[in-house]
């Protein structure tokens, strides 16, 4: 299967529709062609919140993900001569594109991924700070001029494309970090073949291509393979022809995908699990913390790496901030994301939802009490808020990923900290304080690489690094870590006179 393709003018009619889920996803992405697999078998898409087949999408064999990485490398070296302006007009247009088509790809996004409007709504403003500063990258691979120890010798550093970039992405912000690794890699001169989640491989991945493709990517340049990872995902992330893996997902497959990358020598940036803390102290606004709670719980259904895993609050607010925020989790509105009014939708798939009520089933069973929550109808897990817990409990030491708020009281701030980091993660974390400087001082010893004063942890700035520590991952994404992560040093010395040598 193969469409014509033209810079300007896309293949299909006018009246057909490009981004909705009525949209033919039924295609893979290589070398600017639209096609089936070599094997023609393909994956269902469903909804989670009806469980409805919406489409279906091409299951790529080893051979498919070959011919991406060849068109790749085929058109990496061309792509890094375009000039930096063409490079930034492409990532410009991709987001005007973006800009125009909101409605549809905010739909797109409630049907195959349960995102309810907040979430989706945040997920678009993200992403599209995140593209304007990325139009300026072409022109921020920034080198250095020095002298040298050697007599009329100059040198001179410049910074390069490293090559093909992979990027896998996950099920839970499929759109934006996708092309939060994508949409840099291309603008710095790289090539990239894009293996989205099996859960969310439009909005992930196919989308994304389709909207390149209207920008006048250059084929080749950008590469969409559609599958399970059981069957593609070791390949994709060993190809001998990758120089560097972006991979946003849980620990256990990160370290596998990382594993994989190193035998390849290539650089692997990886953005994994996280168990994050909330920690609220004796003198904090109870009223302003419960709201960042509120948020950084139920953002999503908790399907968030860098939601709030665990409440921490001193034992002399403690009743009052359970009572409060049990309060404001019941009246959060739980429902088909599609519905204007609806705020938790449901969680992506059976197997989340089956693990999320075992983690609250043990916690309860553990000693601890359901104060609300703990059911689900079909996919949509109901608020869940859990008090008199420990941070040994099921729900607490396990990154649950769901709507469940776990609270555990403390002591003093040693003990916040001590509490906040008994945990293989170091992701991100957020401290509450009505004193700015004792909050940093918590905030200093949390060993996590994100920490957000009177605030929660669901932060991200174009212009700021974003990562993890320990077992949350490795590398850093964003401005000028980013670009680092996908360009190399080249050191080039010149002599500008005859040199004397030893022998």
């Amino acid at each position: 299967m193969s469409l014509e393709h033209d810079p300007d003018t896309d293949a299909r009619t006018e009246s057909e529709p490009e981004f909705t889920i009525d949209a033919d996803w039924n295609g893979l992405y290589i070398d600017g062609d639209w096609r089936a697999s070599s094997d023609s078998e393909t994956i269902e898409v469903t909804n989670p919140a009806t469980r409805d087949v919406v489409s279906e999408v091409p299951a790529a064999t080893v051979d498919d993900v070959d011919d991406a990485y060849a068109a790749a490398v085929a058109a990496q070296e061309n792509w890094q001569e375009e000039l930096p302006q063409e490079r930034g007009d492409v990532i410009e247009t991709v987001q005007r594109l973006i800009e125009d088509n909101h409605e549809e790809l905010t739909e797109l996004l409630a049907i195959e991924s349960g995102s309810a409007r907040p979430k989706a709504s945040r997920e678009f403003t993200s992403t599209g700070e995140m593209m304007r500063d990325v139009v300026t990258y072409p022109f921020r691979m920034t080198g250095d001029h020095s002298q040298s120890k050697i007599a009329h010798k100059e040198n001179i550093v410049k910074r390069e494309p490293i090559g093909v970039v992979t990027v896998i992405s996950p099920w839970n912000f499929p759109f934006q970090l996708s092309l939060r690794a994508v949409a840099p890699a291309i603008a710095l001169g790289n090539a990239v073949v894009l293996k989205p989640a099996s859960e969310t491989p439009i909005s992930g991945g196919l989308l994304i291509a389709r909207l390149f493709e209207k920008a006048g990517l250059p084929d080749g340049v950008l590469n969409v393979v559609t599958g399970h990872g059981s069957e593609i995902g070791d390949h994709v992330a060993s190809h001998s022809d990758l120089s560097a893996v972006a991979f946003t997902g849980s620990t256990h497959v990160g370290q596998r995908v990382a594993k994989n990358a190193a035998e390849q020598l290539a650089l692997p940036a990886m953005e994994l699990g996280g168990n994050n803390p909330h920690v609220v102290l004796d003198d904090a606004d109870v009223e302003a913390a419960v709201d960042a709670g509120i948020f950084g719980s139920f953002m999503h259904q908790g399907q968030i790496c860098i939601s709030i895993n665990r409440h921490l609050v001193h034992e002399s607010i403690y009743d009052e901030y359970v009572d409060r925020f049990v309060e404001r989790a019941a009246q959060l509105p739980v429902g088909d994301p599609l519905e204007e009014e609806t705020v938790v939708g449901p969680i992506i798939s059976e197997s989340e939802r089956d693990t999320i009520l075992e983690y609250v089933d043990q916690s309860v069973a553990e000693g601890a009490t359901l104060e609300h929550g703990g059911t689900a109808e079909g996919l949509l897990v109901e608020p869940t808020v859990l008090s008199d817990m420990r941070n040994d409990m099921a729900a607490a030491c396990n990154e649950h990923f769901g709507p469940v708020a776990p609270i555990i009281p403390f002591e003093t701030d040693a003990e916040a900290v001590e509490l906040a980091n008994a945990t293989e993660y170091g992701l991100a974390g957020s401290v509450h304080s009505s004193d700015v400087a004792r909050a940093r001082d918590v905030a200093d010893e949390i060993e996590a690489g994100m920490v957000h004063i009177n605030d929660q942890p669901i932060n991200n700035e174009p212009h700021v690094p974003f990562g993890g520590t320990k077992a949350s991952g490795m590398g850093r994404y964003n401005g000028e870590w980013i670009i680092d992560e996908f360009t190399e040093p080249k050191w080039t010395s010149i002599q500008h006179e005859p040199r004397e040598y030893s022998f």
